[in-house]
């Protein structure tokens, strides 16, 4: 018996829809990830992007557990004085899609898959979204 490889002609995509509210920022990334990676599909290969349409609603509701809240994202602009300081919670806020985007991004494989499978991944901080004639299937979040 031979195994079975996937190849690129084959690749069919769906459209999940992931309701961010009140889910750690962790587990929303997992999630997303494994769906932008497309390991739920019996037809998984790994050198094969078949990975999923992933949208993100209500993100700016997600939850950040323990003392990530007060925690601090630093970033230099290369000149003196230049350290530049925002808390996590303030950057959820002002920056959602950003924030999200990065949370789901370090969950992926660092390859050449990476920029084709962020570019499927779409993040709202509300509830309305713009993807419903694609009809997306409400994904479940396992909220441990």
């Amino acid at each position: 018996m031979k195994t079975y490889s996937q190849s690129a002609k084959e690749v069919t995509r769906s459209w999940y829809l992931l309701d961010a509210a009140q889910v750690p920022v962790g587990r929303l990334a997992v999630a997303a990830a494994k769906l932008l990676i497309g390991k739920q599909k019996p037809s998984y290969t790994p050198h094969i992007d078949g990975g999923d349409y992933v949208v993100i609603i209500n993100a700016q509701q997600a939850a950040l557990t323990g003392r990530k809240e007060q925690e601090s994202k630093y970033r230099h602009s290369g000149y003196p004085g230049g350290i530049k300081q925002r808390s996590k919670g303030e950057l959820l806020i002002n920056q959602t899609d950003k924030f999200i985007s990065g949370a789901v991004k370090g969950m992926l494989p660092k390859n050449k898959l990476l920029a084709g499978r962020l570019a499927r991944l779409k993040v709202y901080a509300g509830a309305e979204h713009q993807h419903e004639p694609q009809q997306p299937i409400k994904a479940e979040i396992n909220n441990g």
